[in-house]
């Protein structure tokens, strides 16, 4: 199994678990399962489905009394077409609507940062906090971390990747008490959901004084006593669970097992090895730029032969990987004046090993493979000046054996042109190499630098096209497509500035990651993908529409930079190109290479 391959028992946490380093994801994963199936049957992810409401949208999965009226149509006249789309999972359907009664609150998790949960504490308040965060997520909700003690109203909030370092930096000296853990759940909402994560010391302390604890002892937590029957699944929301955590066997190098209590239940749970935990507890063990880990598909064996759209320039070309290691496919899209495409051919580029980047720039297309432990470049077209070829040493550019290895489960990186050099974003870091191989730390992804007018300007395969506004610079979520741009600190309530200086507000609730900005027209477009129904949407101000035959995917589609154009790889190996805006397919792409 590759380092950055989950096994199908982590699959659901592969997005959490990018945010640790391979090793202590694998490392930490029993502990997480072990406690989602605790935590699972206290509070599901779901509510239930709640009532009928209508239709709320067209999926591609349903009954057969839910297929639109055309597909009916399409059946009698053309069977044979309505029976390939049906095998392809390319009919629509109509998808029913529920409503809900249930107060949808915030995950709330307080976290005892004192010296009786160092080591063995810790490391189960982080395997928590990536269940918990994960549920929040499937909800539709945020997950709010507070430390016991710091001022109520101070919280702890992001992606893994950035939560979990402010949490691990949130140690304090002095043991938390019972009543500061009353002050920092007296101005919570009734219908959030609160977790305790401390040790059993405060938590024999806190009934009585939390709201909807009974006074006393926490039952079957008292030593000695056996575990309770468990409390019905759910619970009421705003009822505080209290996860209290000790330390339970100790081998040569330390602690081994924890016994882990949650109401009435009481098991003894694995600590992940002393050497990998140490780091962990250091903050060694996490990552912010690497490389997402993926679970492994059922009886994969070596790279997955799919396609995986991208377009790395601004030039109207899509680059998929070919179904063998070593070709690269380069499809030249172009919109006429109407918005349809041209599309001239496909082009296979055979390269000797993985390809790692590559990038269109006029009428040349870069590469960078990996032959033989070297890194090499291809140029297809009229050569460069100097050296035709060069051979890089990979650890020069960060490329070591696990983040190699995960390059080639995911797209293409771009590959840009800057003069005589070319610029690649590997590990979090620019790399520019030379003509002659030499190889330059060139930045920070993502980070901004000094701009030659005092504002700061974006270090991204996409540049701005003109100096972006300062509001848009701290922004944790940022888009930009050409002079529009549009950031957001939640990722769902966005606002746009566009090239004409016109200002946008766009919204909406699904629990979804914004992969593209476009325009139609004047009027710019979000592009959405949401991981947990996989559908594709335009967002506009005026309202939402539903890019069916691009939906399905298991990856995020592929949005060009400049031009309404998205890629989606539905199903694997066979790539739809058409118009973001209005869901018109343009071209098909399949390929046997």
């Amino acid at each position: 199994m590759s380092a950055t391959r989950l096994p199908a028992a982590l699959a659901p946490w592969a997005g959490a678990l990018s945010a640790l380093s391979p090793e202590l994801a694998l490392a930490l994963g029993p502990l997480v399962r072990s406690l989602d199936q605790l935590v699972g049957a206290r509070e599901p992810v779901t509510d239930g489905p709640g009532e009928p409401d209508g239709t709320g949208g067209i999926g591609r999965s349903g009954r057969p009394e839910q297929l639109l009226p055309a597909e009916w149509l399409l059946a009698e006249e053309h069977p044979d077409e309505f029976l390939r789309r049906f095998v392809d999972r390319e009919l629509l359907y109509l998808a029913p609507e529920f409503r809900s009664t249930v107060a949808r609150g915030r995950t709330v998790a307080l976290v005892d940062a004192g010296p009786s949960q160092a080591g063995a504490g810790r490391l189960v308040q982080l395997a928590a906090l990536l269940v918990l965060h994960r549920r929040a997520a499937a909800r539709g909700s945020g997950l709010l971390v507070g430390v016991l003690g710091d001022p109520p109203g101070r919280w702890l909030s992001g992606e893994p990747a950035d939560l979990l370092p402010s949490w691990l930096a949130a140690r304090r000296p002095a043991e938390p008490t019972a009543e500061q853990a009353r002050e920092a759940t007296a101005d919570l909402d009734a219908a959030d959901r609160v977790w305790l994560l401390t040790s059993p010391r405060l938590a024999d302390g806190l009934p009585g004084l939390l709201p909807g604890l009974p006074p006393g002892p926490l039952p079957g937590t008292a030593r000695g006593l056996p575990p309770g029957p468990a409390p019905a699944a759910g619970g009421p929301s705003g009822t505080p669970r209290v996860l209290a955590t000790e330390v339970a066997r100790w081998g040569p190098a330390g602690a081994t097992h924890v016994t882990v209590r949650l109401d009435r239940t009481e098991v003894e749970l694995p600590l992940p090895a002393a050497d990998i935990a140490v780091r962990a507890l250091r903050g060694a063990e996490f990552r912010r730029n690497g490389p997402a880990l993926v679970p492994a598909p059922a009886g994969a064996v070596g790279p997955p032969g799919r396609a995986m759209p991208v377009f790395t320039t601004d030039a109207p070309v899509l680059l998929t990987r070919g179904r063998r290691e070593g070709t690269l496919l380069a499809t030249d899209v172009r919109l006429t004046e109407h918005k349809h495409a041209a599309v001239t051919r496909t082009k296979t580029h055979h390269l000797n090993g993985q390809v790692i980047a590559a990038g269109r720039t006029g009428r040349r297309l870069f590469a960078l493979h990996l032959h033989r432990g070297r890194v090499l470049r291809y140029v297809s077209g009229r050569q460069l000046g100097g050296d035709t070829e060069f051979a890089v040493d990979p650890a020069f550019l960060g490329l070591d054996t696990t983040v190699a290895q995960a390059l080639a489960s995911r797209p293409v990186l771009p590959l840009l042109r800057s003069g005589d050099d070319l610029l690649v974003p590997v590990a979090g870091r620019w790399r520019r190499i030379a003509p002659d191989g030499a190889v330059t730390d060139d930045g920070p992804v993502g980070r901004r630098t000094e701009g030659p007018r005092g504002f700061e300007r974006c270090r991204e395969p996409r540049l701005f096209e003109r100096t972006p506004q300062p509001e848009t610079l701290p922004a944790r979520h940022l888009v930009h497509a050409g002079g529009t741009a549009a950031w957001s600190e939640d990722g769902r309530t966005w606002t746009v500035w566009t090239r004409l200086g016109d200002e946008r507000r766009l919204s909406f609730r699904e629990n979804a990651q914004v992969v593209g900005l476009v325009h139609d027209r004047r009027e710019p477009v979000l592009i959405t993908w949401s991981p947990d129904s996989r559908m594709v949407r335009a967002i506009r101000y005026d309202g939402v529409r539903t890019l069916s035959r691009f939906s399905g995917g298991t990856a995020p589609p592929a949005v060009h930079p400049a031009q309404p154009l998205i890629a989606s790889e539905f199903p694997p190996g066979r790539v739809v190109v058409g118009d973001a805006t209005t869901g018109r397919i343009h071209h098909v792409i399949g390929s046997t290479e």
